[in-house]
């Protein structure tokens, strides 16, 4: 199937975007935090792990550790302690600790905007960067997780494998005031019709767009799929 054109892929992009805000209207962020110390955390303990299990973890952490002085005051041990139901703890603890100790000692307790600072600490990648700067500072990022790449690419919007070059690739063909939301749309998507073992095409809302099931052997899929008037299914 020949890829698509810059112009092909941004008129994609809009009707792609269209049809997202008709099926989620009530978009929102998944994640739960006040500040941009505790959106920070959730990012970095967000890596293997959903956001509910993040969540349910946060809630008593930021009661322990309410700011950004309390982690870094805080030992490490502590942290590993506190944080010890979360999938690889060990590391994300000294990222926390590290992170939390930079921030107080070299920009005064305060996270920093710049994406080159958010970079410069433990355990913040391309992502992590995107979504404090996208969702706290409403700098426009795209946060580029599994879902988003995923789904990304077979919608037909990114070809690359890299989140950084996936970013750069959708920054391109979607509208900057849809870049912060963008990744919100995905994970949602993701849950609700595109998982990763299990593609629904049969009832997705985006199916009509999607480059995926254009494909010859998932089109045949399909198609007896319907001719046994399934419902739903995986693909």
């Amino acid at each position: 199937m020949a890829r698509l054109s810059l112009k092909e892929k941004k008129e994609l992009a809009l009707k792609l975007i269209s049809t997202l805000e008709q099926t989620y209207p009530n978009l929102e962020m998944t994640l739960k935090y006040s500040d941009a110390w505790e959106l920070l955390v959730g990012g970095i303990l967000g890596a293997q792990t959903t956001d509910e299990q993040v969540n349910r973890v946060t809630k008593i952490l930021f009661v322990d550790y309410p700011t950004v002085y309390d982690f870094a005051a805080a030992s490490l041990d502590q942290i590993t302690k506190a944080i010890r139901t979360v999938g690889l703890y060990r590391n994300k603890a000294k990222f926390l600790h590290g992170s939390a100790k930079i921030i107080v000692d070299k920009y005064d307790g305060i996270v920093p905007q710049a994406r080159e600072d958010l970079l410069s600490l433990p355990g913040v990648g391309p992502k992590v960067a995107s979504l404090v700067r996208g969702d706290y500072y409403k700098i426009p990022a795209v946060v580029v997780d599994t879902h988003c790449g995923r789904i990304s690419r077979l919608l037909g919007l990114a070809t690359k494998t890299d989140p950084r070059d996936i970013e750069l690739e959708l920054m391109k063909v979607l509208p900057e005031n849809d870049w912060i939301r963008w990744g919100h749309f995905m994970v949602t998507h993701g849950r609700e019709y595109c998982k990763a073992r299990c593609r629904n095409c049969l009832i997705c809302p985006l199916a009509e767009l999607c480059r995926y099931p254009k494909h010859k052997k998932v089109q045949k899929e399909l198609i007896a799929a319907r001719q046994q008037n399934q419902e739903d299914g995986c693909f």
